[in-house]
């Protein structure tokens, strides 16, 4: 979240492929070296742990801005998909290659040691495989322009760039319910087994590690189905409706609501009917990951690409996922210090607590609703402003001025 802004900065006025080579290798560092952390040094497993964040502001950041450069049209669209399914793979192949590593060793370190060499192989693919090419070169076919302007300038842009805004507030507020689905989901369906007395309360590690490796399965099914199902009706849709993208992310977080709802409230009764409606709230939810990375490349000019993702990014954890375990591991507490001796209380007490996520999805939809009034706009200035012409600039700057 930190360090995002800054990588956004040289993103876009330095070599990006370097950029995202040495952010790789500090992740790869750190993730290898926290893993050998005793116990009696846990603040310097903390520091090392918030220094993976290097790998995420560097690569996410300027990773989308290399696929805007390197193609346009629908095939961007396909290659961005592509790019954006291996979050949810990445995230689920988390739940399940760490639960069985761990389960297999005994200790949890082991999976800390296995994501470097991952981390490796991606590291010389870079290396060998990914070109950097010129700023703008798929708009301008392959002659790419670099106009250098300040940080304040590239700032003041995109605040006033109000499809950007609006999708980055909808993004932060999917981020808000994936981060807390991820690290509350596999705690809140054990809790529901509990009640349910089809498993005992586990106080003591190893636990039991099924419902990791069940929901990273089905992180890694929804993420893959949803992308292409999200994708395949933008493309067929784009043409006759101009702002369909901001509509289907919309679609995606208003019906994932009602479905995560439901799956909070029936945890309790049925595990099955929860996976059930988990499935389809994820999979819509997942509608949006790769529409929402190719509004901004076509609402945002070439030369200010990276310096956008990287506030996209900032302003999802900060106000997203960096929060919304917290929140919720803190309303949580707060019911369940009423009857802190009921274990039955304290499972409702997360309940309660998980059903924030429904509404801040509900918050969300609205958000891309107002992003579909303004998107058709931002989108032709955009192309205007990066195919040169000087009218267009000169109109454009005085209305920033």
């Amino acid at each position: 979240m930190l360090l995002a802004p800054i990588f956004g900065y040289l993103g876009d006025r330095y070599n990006r492929k370097l950029i995202m080579i040495a952010g790789l290798s500090v992740w790869i560092a750190t993730t290898l070296c926290s893993s050998f952390i005793t116990k009696s040094y846990f603040w310097l497993l903390v520091v090392t742990r918030g220094l993976v964040g290097t790998g995420e502001a560097s690569y996410s950041t300027i990773a989308p801005t290399i696929i805007g450069d390197l193609f346009s049209g629908n095939q961007r669209t396909w290659v961005i998909s592509f790019f954006y399914i291996f979050i949810p793979v990445g995230s689920g192949l988390g739940y399940i290659i760490g639960s069985g590593i761990a389960s297999a060793t005994g200790d949890w370190h082991w999976a800390l040691r296995l994501t470097p060499i991952l981390g490796i192989a991606g590291l010389l693919l870079l290396i060998l495989l990914v070109p950097n090419p010129s700023r703008g070169a798929s708009e301008m076919s392959g002659e790419g322009r670099v106009e250098q302007t300040s940080y304040k300038e590239d700032v003041k842009y995109l605040l006033k760039n109000r499809s950007f805004v609006w999708s980055s507030l909808g993004c932060t507020a999917m981020a808000f319910v994936t981060g807390a689905l991820a690290f509350w989901t596999p705690v809140f369906l054990s809790r529901a087994q509990v009640v349910q007395k089809v498993r005992l309360p586990c106080n003591q590690e190893p636990c039991d590690t099924t419902d990791s490796y069940i929901f990273g399965a089905v992180t890694i099914v929804t993420g893959v189905v949803g992308v292409f199902i999200g994708t395949s009706i933008a493309r067929r849709l784009r043409d006759s409706i101009p702002h369909a993208d901001p509509l289907i992310c919309a679609v995606g977080m208003l019906g994932s609501s009602p479905c995560f709802f439901l799956a909070i409230v029936l945890a309790h009764r049925s595990i099955p009917a929860t996976y059930v409606f988990i499935v389809f709230g994820e999979t819509l939810l997942s509608l949006n990951w790769a529409i929402l990375a190719d509004i901004l490349l076509y609402v945002v000019i070439p030369t200010r690409r990276a310096t956008a993702e990287a506030l996209q990014i900032m302003v999802c954890h900060l106000l997203g996922d960096a929060g919304s375990p917290y929140l919720i591991g803190i309303v949580s507490d707060a019911l369940s210090s009423e009857k802190p001796n009921s274990y039955y209380w304290i499972f409702r007490s997360l309940e309660y607590s998980f059903l924030l996520c429904p509404f801040v999805g509900v918050l969300g939809g609205f958000f891309f609703l107002m992003t579909a009034l303004y998107v058709t706009e931002d989108r032709k200035t955009a192309q205007l402003l990066t195919s040169g012409n000087t009218h267009t600039k000169e109109l454009f700057n005085s209305l920033q001025k």
